[in-house]
């Protein structure tokens, strides 16, 4: 179980980066027409206002795609929560990564609640003829988070294998003719 001061730098990551996120749709909203894009580096780079009320890459499960999504967003952070109470102490990898997936979660969650547009995306690239599907901090963070995360799953998998567990030991049968 992670630490009483690592639950508190979890806490802390979970807040930094939702109220960045949070702050940065709502100046979006205020500032960027719709759908029109603001240049930042020329074509490359562009703030652009859009909704998503599916997940993430525009995926839609129909009308009830609102409703699906705050239900999976809602089970994610449960599952997060789990994730970071059976953290080992000292993994502040695996504190920081679930922190960042965590806020992220939360912050499209907020969007999904308030508001039946969907969540806010405005980060906007395009590489050459590649444009990529416009995203927001929320989806940065999961996708760091992410990553991260497995990073240190896969390293607790090494670290098992390379240390297996204590077996019992067995002593060797003592020969009969040593009886």
């Amino acid at each position: 179980m992670a630490s009483a001061s690592e639950n508190r730098r979890f806490a802390v990551v979970v807040l930094v980066v939702l109220a960045l996120d949070l702050a940065a749709k709502f100046a979006a909203e205020a500032l960027l027409p719709r759908w029109v894009g603001v240049s930042v580096i020329g074509e490359f780079f562009q703030l652009r206002l859009v909704y998503n009320p599916g997940a993430a890459f525009g995926l839609h499960v129909g009308p009830a795609s609102r409703w699906v999504f705050m239900g999976l967003s809602a089970a994610a952070l449960v599952i997060l929560g789990s994730m970071l109470r059976a953290a080992k102490p000292g993994d502040s990898l695996r504190v920081y990564s679930t922190a960042l997936v965590f806020a992220g979660a939360a912050g499209n969650l907020v969007d999904r609640i308030r508001s039946p547009r969907g969540v806010v995306d405005f980060l906007d690239f395009t590489f050459g003829t590649y444009h990529f599907p416009t995203f927001n901090v929320a989806d940065s963070a999961v996708t760091c988070g992410a990553v991260l995360l497995a990073l240190s799953l896969w390293r607790e998998d090494r670290e098992a294998v390379r240390v297996p567990a204590a077996a019992p030991s067995v002593a060797a049968p003592t020969p009969p003719e040593a009886l």
